[in-house]
């Protein structure tokens, strides 16, 4: 359909619905987007932040006091935004991948639009998601409610860089905030840098509050106030290193005002009140049928978040749900969940530290000087957490550690707070089909011809084994190990991947009590099963052990040879072995950069672990 067609369609239907008196008139809906900074908003109680406009709108507002973008880092926070669906059911956790979408389903925009709304987004997407269709009626720096045809309701996304990760290392900048006034949290050493740091995020934080002001007034112009609900969020933690892509509460928890003018009072929750403050928890996956609870539809049944707002608000839920999966060329694995008091993480690469090296995040002056005082030994106990292993399972408190440094998972009188998240965390994961448990190339593999979302929700996805299985590999019991070994022979390359994953974790003891299992394993047809039993061996085996699998590794991390998972899983295999890995340092230099992958955005990570294993083997 033409887009004059499509616009005077739009005009009829809303002119349709106005005159027929059936119903109440359809709210404008406006989202206002900040990248990266958490609620280090004044209405928040941060006496540093200087946010006129979010403050002004929470006092006309409802401001929620626990909202979690699901992702601590965007592209998978938002690809849980657009779709109301998590992203590690959908398979887009990892950062900056692409996985098709699931069959017969839609983004919330579209929704909206076939109940006769303009939606348009100014302009940030960054789905790892493919679009099923056209999406948007507009999303490019042009798109503005003003285009939409006259009569017609819109949805309108506009989005602010100015406080993103990168601005805060952005230099020539003139600080506004003061270093010497904030408040350096327990996990960072307080030096020059670090305060320099914060104070030129909350400068950001300032500038796109700003931007939000002057959208603001570009509705009050157009005497829209009293026709429009806005919503002003951020689209996860703040960007400083610590927060962003931390899984836990500082990293996910971002500031949310809605703003419901009278005319729509019908549409508010029972709480509102202006200048009012909502105990419920909500997060990103909420929003999705949020949205189509204000515009009167009823929220699709695969949505698997619970309207907040508007007619069909479902009832409060217990708990909030997070995750991370691969940060850029790093691969992770970890599941979160809060009640809004405790939060609770727990870590299925227990053996991966949360500082691993990446690209990005060092560019922040914060990041290399955090990192070369901890090798000096520098610093204490909380400032140490991020560059160590994690353990199997992290409770906090926020109440009484907002910083979150006191891990009470050790702690007898929280056994049965950790029962309850740990069931919390299994049924969640059953009911979304958690299938972001399988190693990222394998869920690429097994859901070949279709989506990861409907492979996952087959009978093909057995997700209480696996879930079983990773359980088992990774909270590190000694007396599992036996058990491990069967797991290897198992017919599902899920189960096997965590067997082999297991028995890596426990280290030198394992390995060498099964040793015979995981030379076996080098043969399995899941090269996520090989590289790690491969790693297993190299670091912790024999030395003829070694000799064995180092050529393994090279010929894997041939991009031009392999899938672009299979080669970075064995970049990173390598890059784990050490000065080990020093035989095939040549052959490493010969790896080609390029190769295939599912998407474009693919193309940066391979390239960045190469040059890092230049760095150790020049």
């Amino acid at each position: 359909m033409n887009r004059p067609l499509l616009l005077a369609l739009l005009g009829s239907l809303a002119t349709a619905r106005l005159a027929s008196g059936a119903e109440p008139p359809l709210p404008n809906i406006l989202w206002l987007v900040n990248e990266d900074h958490g609620p280090h908003v004044g209405a928040y109680g941060d006496a540093n932040a200087i946010t006129p406009t979010f403050d002004a709108l929470a006092a006309r507002g409802i401001r929620y006091a626990r909202c979690w973008s699901n992702a601590p880092v965007c592209a998978p926070a938002r690809t849980t935004l657009i779709c109301g669906m998590y992203a590690t059911s959908t398979g887009g956790e990892h950062m900056r991948s692409m996985v098709p979408f699931p069959a017969g389903k839609k983004m919330f925009p579209q929704l909206l639009r076939e109940a006769g709304y303009y939606c348009t987004n100014n302009a940030k997407e960054d789905y790892n998601v493919a679009k099923p269709g056209e999406v948007w009626n507009e999303s490019s720096k042009k798109a503005h409610w003003q285009n939409r045809p006259a009569g017609a309701p819109f949805m309108a996304v506009f989005n602010s860089e100015k406080s993103h990760e990168s601005q805060i290392r952005k230099q020539p900048h003139t600080l506004i905030h003061d270093p010497a006034k904030v408040r350096v949290p327990a996990y960072h050493p307080d030096t020059p840098e670090v305060r320099h740091d914060w104070a030129q995020y909350y400068d950001g934080v300032t500038a796109a509050d700003a931007d939000a002001g002057a959208r603001l007034k570009e509705l009050e112009a157009a005497g829209l106030t009293e026709d429009t609900i806005v919503f002003y969020f951020a689209d996860h933690g703040s960007g400083m290193p610590g927060n962003k892509r931390w899984p836990l509460n500082r990293g996910l928890q971002v500031p949310l005002v809605v703003y419901i003018p009278e005319k729509f009072a019908h549409l508010r929750p029972p709480e509102y009140q202006a200048g009012g403050v909502s105990e419920r928890l909500v997060s990103f996956v909420d929003f999705a049928p949020t949205l189509c609870s204000l515009a009167g539809v009823p929220p699709p049944e695969w949505l698997q978040g619970h309207a907040f707002l508007g007619k069909f608000v479902a009832a409060p839920q217990p708990h909030l749900f997070g995750f991370r999966g691969r940060m850029d060329e790093r691969i992770d694995c970890i599941r979160t969940v809060t009640d809004g008091r405790y939060v609770y993480a727990r870590n299925f690469r227990p053996d991966l530290i949360y500082g691993q090296h990446l690209n990005y995040q060092w560019q922040t002056p914060t990041t290399p000087v955090w990192e070369r005082l901890f090798n000096a030994g520098k610093l204490n106990a909380a400032q140490s957490i991020y560059w160590g292993t994690k353990p199997p399972e992290e409770l906090y408190d926020l109440t009484t550690d907002p910083d979150e440094v006191r891990n009470l998972a050790a702690d007898p009188a929280q056994a049965a707070t950790l029962q309850r998240f740990r069931g919390a965390l299994r049924e969640n994961g059953q009911r979304i089909r958690d299938v972001g448990l399988l190693p990222e190339g394998e869920m690429h593999r097994l859901s070949a011809g279709t989506s990861p979302y409907d492979f996952a929700h087959s009978a093909k996805f057995d997700f209480t084994r696996i879930y079983a299985a990773a359980e088992a590999a990774t909270m590190l019991r000694p007396v599992v190990a036996p058990q491990l070994t069967d797991s290897l022979r198992d017919a599902d390359s899920g189960v096997r991947n965590w067997a082999a994953l297991g028995l890596l974790m426990r280290g030198a003891s394992a390995v060498t009590a099964h040793h015979d299992a995981l030379l076996a394993a080098l043969d399995d047809p899941s090269p996520g099963v090989r590289l790690t039993a491969a790693r297993a061996l190299g670091c912790f085996g024999t030395e003829a052990d070694l000799q064995r699998v180092l050529p393994l590794l090279a010929t894997a991390a041939d991009w031009s040879k392999n899938d672009v998972f299979t080669a970075m899983l064995a970049l990173d295999a390598i890059e784990a072995l050490g000065d080990k890995a020093a035989p095939i340092a040549p052959a490493l230099k010969a790896l080609p950069a390029k190769g295939d992958a599912p998407d474009a955005r693919f193309r940066e990570y391979i390239p960045r672990q190469l040059d890092e294993l230049k760095k150790r083997f020049p």
